[in-house]
């Protein structure tokens, strides 16, 4: 009787990850995770947060989630991410020591109780951070991936947090970052690592995908993403409410939620845009391609936020022009990995709702000449941002 090898163990660290089916927290993790367990045995450590289990399976996956304060006052993460409910709430900065001490013992725990082959970091701060704080002393570490997803890096910045993030990336043999524009700060962060590109990617062959029998509603201006500033969204209210004289039946979909949400909506209610913007509140993975079908153009206009984050990856394009959706962006450095030319979508500088305007008016007035676009668009993404390419890369870089 011939006994079968098990596979060797992954361990992935993570800031945020779905706790339910309907969870709208980001599912990038969990789905490049998902394609791990061809060749590993995963196991996930994420923070807790109220009513989520704090040990369960999904998804072929073992998920721990370490408690870092009574369950009341566990709200540093998820709802849009750890900075930005930091800006929402700067008295939550009083959690972040006891976040850091809990994910490290509870790093410790799992190395200790399981062989691990390979662990995978999302972001330097926290978890790489955390990683370095509970291996120390330890003779024995699993070799360590970091995957920089562009906050942490642009964002964080001063001499300390700069210290804090080189420090951190000591206890890493490889690092990734999700765009070309990431590249020169992570080599500056690590320069004992050579940073390697691998954009984020999303199901392009079953999710996102065109649906010919839905059609798209004049006037049907989309947002998708967490309402931040970096995200841009005051900028296309205004945008907005300039070209509503000209497009008195445009509407603009804003589905998403954050720590902005209450100022974003207290704009839409002034008289130039009143009865023209509906705030959709978190929507689930499953029915944004709805969304995105029905949309005239999906607006991403992101902006370097005050404190120097921005965008590392535009994962909403993606999404977007996966669907065959016109598509509007702003022109920052990250997004050129995507949209390389204006033959696939319509780029505008950040911040200026002028030029948003006009191409939002260009975008509604000519549809034939904003599905050409798409069509070029849905082409390219295809082949570059499908799980295929970009869960082949990661796995072979693990596997290494």
């Amino acid at each position: 009787m011939t006994v079968a090898a098990s596979k060797p163990r992954l361990l992935v660290l993570a800031s945020t990850f779905p706790r339910w089916p309907e969870d709208t927290e980001p599912a990038f993790v969990l789905e490049l995770t998902r394609r791990f367990t061809q060749r590993f045995e995963v196991h996930v450590l994420a923070p807790h947060a109220p009513g989520a289990a704090q040990r369960e399976e999904m998804a072929g996956l073992t998920i721990h989630r370490f408690h870092y304060a009574p369950e009341g006052w566990q709200t540093l993460t998820y709802e849009g991410g750890i900075l930005a409910r930091l800006r929402e709430n700067p008295w939550r900065a009083a959690l972040v020591p006891l976040f850091l001490v809990a994910e490290a013992l509870a790093i410790r725990r799992l190395l200790k109780h399981h062989q691990f082959a390979a662990i995978h970091s999302h972001w330097i701060i926290p978890q790489t951070l955390a990683l370095r704080l509970g291996t120390l002393g330890l003779t024995h570490i699993p070799p360590a991936l970091c995957t920089s997803h562009g906050g942490d890096l642009f964002g964080l910045q001063g001499r300390m947090m700069r210290a804090l993030k080189r420090w951190s990336l000591r206890s890493c043999r490889a690092i990734t970052v999700v765009s070309q524009a990431m590249v020169p700060e992570a080599q500056r962060l690590a320069p004992h690592l050579e940073p390697q590109v691998i954009p984020m990617g999303t199901c392009l062959s079953r999710q996102f995908t065109p649906d010919a029998g839905i059609g798209r509603e004049p006037g049907m201006i989309l947002f998708v993403g967490r309402l931040v500033e970096k995200k841009g969204v005051k900028h296309l209210l205004d945008a907005v409410a300039l070209l509503r004289p000209k497009q008195p039946g445009l509407h603009l979909y804003v589905a998403g939620k954050g720590p902005d949400e209450a100022s974003l909506n207290a704009r839409a209610k002034h008289a130039d845009l009143s009865g023209h913007v509906t705030f959709l509140g978190g929507v689930p993975q499953a029915k944004l391609p709805e969304l995105y079908r029905r949309a005239s153009v999906t607006v991403v206009p992101s902006v370097v936020a005050e404190g120097g984050d921005q965008e590392g990856f535009g994962l909403v394009i993606v999404e977007a022009m996966g669907c065959g959706c016109p598509v509007i962006v702003s022109g920052l450095p990250a997004i050129e990995d995507i949209v390389s030319g204006e033959e696939m979508a319509l780029r505008v500088p950040p911040g200026d709702a002028t030029a948003l305007a006009d191409a939002l008016e260009h975008t509604l007035n000519e549809p034939m000449v904003a599905e050409r676009r798409a069509k070029v668009a849905l082409a390219h993404v295809r082949q570059r941002f499908g799980w295929e390419s970009v869960g082949g890369q990661y796995l072979a870089l693990l596997s290494r």
